[in-house]
This record gives C-alpha cells, sequence and structure tokens, in this order.
C-alpha cells in the first residue's frame, strides 16, 4: 500500500485512484509469502563428552580435475568433541563404505574407545543397504540430516566450507595447477587441527 501511494502521489501511474488506508495490521498473504527459513542458532556446547561419541561424515566432489594421485573425491570425517578432521580421498564414491570400515577399525585401536554415533546426510554413499549392515553389526547408530537441511550436518558442512576455501586461497596465491587439489586439501586440514576452533577451549583438535 504505501507503493501504490507514493505512486499516485508522484502520478507514476495514469488512472490509479488516491487509496486511503490505515497501518493497523500485517498483511497475512504478504507474510506468508515472505517467509523465510529460520537460521540455526549457533550451540553454545559441545554435545558430546567422550571420544568418538559422535562422528560427521560428508563426501565432497567429483572434482573435474583429478589429483596427482588420480583422485577425484575426498571423504571428510569430524570428530565432534574435538572438532579434528580426517580427509580421505577416493577414485570412485563407491569406496566410501570400504574406506570407513577401514577408518572405524584404525580409530578406534588408536582412540581405545567405540564409536557410538555417526551423522552423514542421505547420499547414497552413505544411505545403503551395506553401510546399514555394518552399522548394525559393529553397534553404531546411524543418524541422518533431514534433505535439504545441511544445517542438521553443519559441523561437516561448514569443515567442508573451510577445507575447499583455504584449497583455493592457496593454489591461486602460489600460482599451482589446480591438479595439486589433494595436497593443499591435505595441507589445510593440516593447519585447522592445530589451531584453536573454540575460545571455551586450551587445546587444538590434534592435542584433544
Amino acid at each position: 500500500m504505501d507503493l501504490l501511494s507514493k505512486n499516485f502521489k508522484n502520478c507514476f501511474v495514469k488512472g490509479l485512484p488516491n487509496l486511503k488506508f490505515e497501518k493497523d495490521k500485517i498483511c497475512d498473504a504478504c507474510q506468508f509469502g515472505k517467509q523465510v527459513k529460520s537460521s540455526f542458532k549457533p550451540k553454545i556446547y559441545t554435545s558430546t563428552i567422550k571420544p568418538l561419541q559422535l562422528l560427521h561424515m560428508d563426501l565432497f566432489g567429483p572434482s573435474r580435475t583429478a589429483s596427482l594421485g588420480g583422485k577425484h573425491y575426498a571423504f571428510v570425517i569430524v570428530y565432534n568433541f574435538s572438532r579434528f578432521t580426517w580427509v580421505i580421498f577416493l577414485s570412485l564414491k563407491e569406496e566410501v563404505l570400504k574406506t570407513f570400515k577401514y577408518f572405524c577399525k584404525k580409530v578406534e585401536n588408536e582412540k581405545g574407545y567405540s564409536i557410538s554415533t555417526i551423522r552423514s546426510d542421505h547420499s547414497g554413499e552413505f544411505d545403503n543397504v551395506g553401510f546399514d549392515d555394518f552399522c548394525k553389526e559393529h553397534g553404531y547408530e546411524h543418524n541422518f540430516s533431514a534433505p535439504r537441511t545441511s544445517q542438521q550436518n553443519g559441523v561437516v558442512e561448514r569443515k567442508n566450507r573451510t577445507l575447499q576455501e583455504m584449497t583455493r586461497s592457496m593454489l591461486n596465491e602460489n600460482n599451482l595447477p589446480k591438479f595439486f587439489w589433494a595436497e593443499a586439501i591435505n595441507t589445510a586440514c593440516y593447519i585447522i587441527n592445530r589451531v584453536f576452533v573454540s575460545k571455551r577451549k586450551t587445546k587444538t583438535p590434534y592435542e584433544l
């Protein structure tokens, strides 16, 4: 209505009647039509208290340029409590399950704890019979984020973004060919595991 009144006052539209109105309420149709998804407020606490209680996982790729080792995908796993990050490079996304099986055995032996819960999206490499059977066999609870709601798996989604931004910056700054992307991601991952991620923590992810 403000716009109509302004158009009449400035004679922008011929034949437009002079409409008078009072701002007594919000237009329901406008309010509904302009609704947006509410933002997700960041947590002020870490929801896990022991090692390997929760792992966030995601796969990004394929890269249009193969790495030096012929890889096209990066399998990213983030440990919720410390935010320590692992990146494993794959040639095919079908390698995710085999790679994750090896990862679980290795990290559980190193930490002396068992994985409790894993969280991922509903993409085919995670949401399949083989992955489901493996989780049931080892007693892992597998949580999925809701479709088109990446915020529910935001820990690893944000980590992916950070890794990719750092990678592009390093390659651009040093004028390196794009096939060095895996080496750049490895370097970025090494760095973020050794810097403080929270004011509430006095140790880096590597130390935790």
